[in-house]
């Protein structure tokens, strides 16, 4: 397991400096980042990612489901001079829907979290953030192509064998499971890689989702080198060549991170 996986705080400001460098350039293409935003991060784990955007003065609101992240993000946040930040342990689908305009949120921002959401529930997920966002508002969704070398986020693995040998998780579900178990993984790892697995989210069936939700995508962004990959592991980002980022299928193998801007049609 990479040491960035067991030291929070350290992960929380590589996270806040890649989004920093990354996330909120890209954004800023679209949506004015002022006090008079209101931002929702949904799957913060520490929120790291909203950092950048409190600095800026937006009004901000992260959720998780995982409560210890939600009080380790409070004691960063606190650390960096933020006190009052708002976040809060939940389950976003079982949240009540905003009474008025003025609750609903101009940016809504997934960061790997959509791949982590199973598809009985994908479609129920994607539809209740429509019911969060502004009638102009945006949502930025960031996530790695299924197929990429890591798509299946073997990084949490504890065997250095299991968590860099890329494409491993493409394997059918029971020589992917036997090949884990071989590899010394405990049973929590192994159904939450499984799950993830279940989960599988490629580039076409992203698409097909949105639209089915009632949502339209503004723009899309492929990267060969996730920009992540800089505080990782020293690697300069580089967008996925057009050539190949217009092959649909294809373009899934070479695509480390895909953002995106959505709004409602």
């Amino acid at each position: 397991m990479q040491e960035r996986h067991t030291n929070r705080r350290h992960y929380f400001l590589e996270l806040a400096d890649t989004a920093q460098r990354f996330y909120v350039p890209y954004i800023q293409q679209f949506i004015t980042l002022s006090p008079t935003c209101r931002v929702l991060e949904v799957g913060c784990g520490e929120a790291g990612n909203l950092l950048p955007f409190v600095r800026l003065g937006c009004d901000v609101v992260g959720m998780d489901l995982a409560e210890v992240r939600i009080e380790q993000g409070k004691q960063f946040f606190t650390e960096q001079g933020f006190p009052d930040v708002q976040l809060f342990a939940g389950n976003f689908l079982h949240l009540s829907s905003p009474r008025s305009e003025d609750e609903k949120f101009d940016l809504i921002i997934l960061h790997d979290v959509i791949e982590h959401i199973e598809h009985p529930h994908k479609q129920k997920f994607i539809t209740n953030l429509s019911q969060f966002l502004k009638a102009q508002g945006i949502i930025y969704f960031g996530f790695p192509a299924w197929q990429m070398p890591f798509g299946g986020h073997q990084q949490i693995c504890r065997s250095r064998v299991a968590s860099t040998l890329p494409f491993m998780h493409l394997l059918p579900t029971p020589l992917y499971r036997g090949y884990l178990t071989l590899l010394g993984e405990d049973e929590t790892c192994i159904s939450e890689l499984l799950s993830i697995k279940r989960a599988s989210m490629p580039i076409e069936k992203f698409e097909k989702l949105l639209s089915q939700t009632g949502l339209k995508v503004m723009n899309r962004t492929l990267w060969f080198i996730n920009p992540h990959y800089q505080r990782k592991f020293g690697l300069k980002p580089r967008l996925l060549w057009s050539a190949v980022a217009s092959v649909p299928w294809v373009r899934n193998f070479f695509s480390t991170s895909c953002f995106y801007i959505v709004q409602k049609k």
